[in-house]
């Protein structure tokens, strides 16, 4: 059964981890990756990542990506997105404590982002307007 708007946006808005898809070649399957993502209910979806990654380099290429949420329990559910990219923008130190405190345990936060810094690198952000929507609660798992 798909879910109604109210529904399919607060979902999205749970941490779940995000399965991001997006063109890369012609000739191949697209390019999907599991990310972490921020989403408020009515807004746009983002996402961080490192400059010059794979993915990066496929999503400004392309314009657009898509991104599928899913939970196996109480009920098997999913919610899949897809849209233009409307921003990209410098990566924070705000924005990547939002992240990391929207997926992470509070006693987690300060050690992960501290990993980011040290072994991950140089971050930025990159923002999407969902404009088309799949979704569906298909009963118990």
């Amino acid at each position: 059964m798909a879910l109604s708007v109210d529904e399919r946006e607060q979902f999205l808005a749970e941490p779940h981890v995000g399965a991001l898809s997006v063109a890369e070649n012609p000739d191949r399957a697209p390019l999907t990756v599991p990310i972490w993502y921020q989403y408020t209910p009515g807004g746009e979806l983002w996402i961080r990542t490192t400059p010059g990654s794979r993915k990066a380099r496929a999503i400004e290429a392309a314009g657009r990506f898509s991104l599928m949420a899913q939970r196996i329990e109480p009920t098997v559910r999913y919610v899949s997105v897809e849209g233009p990219v409307t921003a990209t923008a410098p990566d924070t130190p705000e924005l990547a404590r939002k992240l990391a405190e929207h997926y992470l345990p509070p006693g987690k936060v300060d050690g992960y982002l501290e990993f980011e810094r040290t072994q991950l690198g140089e971050h930025f952000v990159i923002s999407m307007r969902p404009e088309h929507w799949l979704s569906a609660d298909l009963g118990a798992g």
